[in-house]
């Protein structure tokens, strides 16, 4: 994944998973895999810094689903 795709990617996952909820029509599943696919590819420090809020934050919200 090229720097340019990787950033575009990061920040819509910053966008979609502040505003999504366990009751929307994509299941947070989706949005796992996503940001799973976006985790494996080489990160500079503040991208892997991003990564790991969205991942607190959507455990957080996996949490609430359960």
């Amino acid at each position: 994944m090229n720097h340019h795709q990787l950033e575009k990617d990061i920040e819509h996952l910053e966008q979609v998973i502040a505003r999504i909820s366990a009751e929307d029509r994509i299941p947070l599943s989706y949005w796992r895999n996503r940001l799973a696919r976006v985790q494996s590819a080489d990160l500079v420090p503040s991208q892997a810094s991003r990564i790991r809020r969205l991942n607190e934050a959507l455990q957080a919200l996996e949490a609430r689903t359960k």
